[in-house]
């Protein structure tokens, strides 16, 4: 697969602008001040998450004995159940109720950016072609860098809009 596909595709699956509702609805609860720290501390948890899928992933699947068409699978099973989670909503929202305070992991780090089909992404790329590890990691870095700065305008937009 070439790098811009690699790009293309992982910045389709981490979704920044489909995660910018859910992002200003977690973040409404932050004082103003604080938002853009927070949301930067979650995308840079995020991004960690996903290098350290990068580099292990592979190795975990071996471990676990899984196959690559096992991750697949489950891969469609995972966007499929988010879908149908999104379009029939379930409970009082797609990650569970916002607790008082800042959110820390759950639910912007994790699942939000660095959900699971992100992972199975980013494990596929390796264990298809585990050779080309540093075209691997150039993409999961731009794709994320993208979605960052997409959802770092979130910060602007409430602002402008009095959020």
């Amino acid at each position: 697969m070439p790098l811009a596909s690699a790009m293309v595709l992982l910045f389709l699956v981490l979704d920044p602008l489909g995660n910018i509702p859910l992002f200003a609805g977690a973040l409404q609860r932050v004082a103003p001040e604080r938002r853009l720290r927070v949301l930067i501390r979650e995308l840079l948890i995020a991004l960690a998450v996903l290098l350290l899928f990068l580099l292990t992933g592979r190795f975990l699947l071996d471990l676990l004995q899984v196959e690559q068409s096992s991750l697949s699978v489950a891969g469609g099973v995972i966007l499929f159940l988010i879908a149908i989670q999104m379009i029939f909503a379930f409970g009082p929202g797609l990650v569970g109720d916002n607790p008082e305070g800042e959110p820390l992991i759950v639910p912007l780090a994790i699942p939000l950016v660095a959900g699971p089909s992100a992972i199975a992404t980013i494990i596929l790329f390796t264990s298809l072609e585990p050779a080309h590890l540093p075209k691997w990691l150039l993409a999961v870095v731009c794709a994320w860098l993208a979605s960052a700065l997409i959802l770092m305008l979130l910060t602007g937009i409430a602002r402008f809009f009095g959020g």
